[in-house]
């Protein structure tokens, strides 16, 4: 379980939860400027560089994977999976939002959106309105770099800056969303912040306020031996410090790793959706991206990509 988390702890977009939206445009810039990239967003490099974390700037430098693979040539391919699994995941969720798109669907939301760039960099349906659920400082930071930038989003965007822990289906509605409307919904990034119980109350949430007809996409995380967990944090420290890399917080002392975490699809299935999934590595040696570790465990520390439809 987490040892730096509180029901009531907040944070802005360089502190606590706030830096990992940080760390996952960093991987989108690195993505985005390979050779071919799997999916192209030209604004995470400006929201990543502006951030001011200290820690995740140094992910936009090429030259550091070649650094890793010298200091440590396993954690080299782990560093390799980690960028190759986030460029997958975006490629899989942006897919999901296409498909559910050409279904006719034209209300989006996106929870716990963070640096998510859906909105200005995907091309969106006439008429598409696109919510965005974060804390308030995050949503604040992202429209006012961007807007700095010129960029402006490709669909209707709306902000709802509330904590998901608090009433949020409240706030969704006051933006104007209407439960009556099918709405194709993503959690990416999000469950393994939350503890099982929290979970639950999130599906149930979203089940009340999704019509037939309606769509979610989730990256689904499920419980891991905390000896892996121990030993995977004693390597990344080990690297940060051959780096030179402050270590300002650790991502796992952020996440809970619930054993009573229910398994997603098959609660979805069994309230009202119809729910299949796809095991990361399986996508991500589909496309290419998935480098072998000695001695892992293929499927530990990755998740499973969940696609739904709300049935009644």
């Amino acid at each position: 379980m987490s040892s730096l988390r509180s029901h009531d702890d907040s944070w802005d977009i360089a502190t606590s939860v706030g830096m990992t939206a940080v760390m996952v445009a960093a991987a989108r810039a690195r993505e985005t400027e390979s050779a071919q990239p799997l999916i192209r967003d030209p604004y995470a490099r400006v929201l990543v560089a502006g951030a001011d974390t200290g820690v995740w700037e140094r992910f936009l430098d090429p030259a550091m994977q070649e650094q890793v693979a010298a200091a440590d040539p396993e954690a080299a391919a782990l560093f390799a999976n980690m960028l190759g699994y986030q460029a997958v995941r975006t490629h899989f969720f942006d897919t999901f939002f296409a498909d559910a798109a050409a279904t006719g669907i034209r209300q989006v939301v996106i929870l716990a959106a963070g640096l998510d760039s859906r909105a200005y960099r995907l091309s969106w349906p006439p008429g598409t309105v696109v919510y965005e659920i974060d804390q308030p400082k995050v949503l604040e930071y992202k429209a006012a770099t961007l807007a700095e930038h010129g960029a402006t989003p490709h669909a209707e965007r709306r902000e709802v800056a509330v904590d998901l822990r608090q009433d949020w289906p409240a706030a969704l509605r006051a933006a104007g969303f209407d439960p009556a409307s099918p709405t194709a919904w993503l959690a990416e990034g999000l469950l393994m912040y939350l503890p099982a119980e929290a979970q639950d109350r999130l599906f149930e949430q979203i089940g009340e306020l999704s019509a037939p007809g309606s769509r979610i996409s989730v990256e689904a995380v499920r419980h891991h031996d905390e000896n892996r967990r121990a030993q995977m944090r004693e390597r990344w420290e080990k690297m940060a410090d051959d780096l030179g890399i402050e270590r300002t917080v650790d991502i796992s002392d952020l996440t809970y790793n619930d054993p009573h975490r229910a398994e997603l699809t098959e609660w979805l299935n069994g309230h009202g959706w119809h729910a299949t999934g796809t095991p990361s590595v399986d996508e991500m040696r589909r496309l290419h991206r998935w480098v072998p570790v000695p001695n892992q465990d293929d499927q530990d520390g990755f998740s499973t990509f969940v696609v739904a439809e709300r049935r009644s």
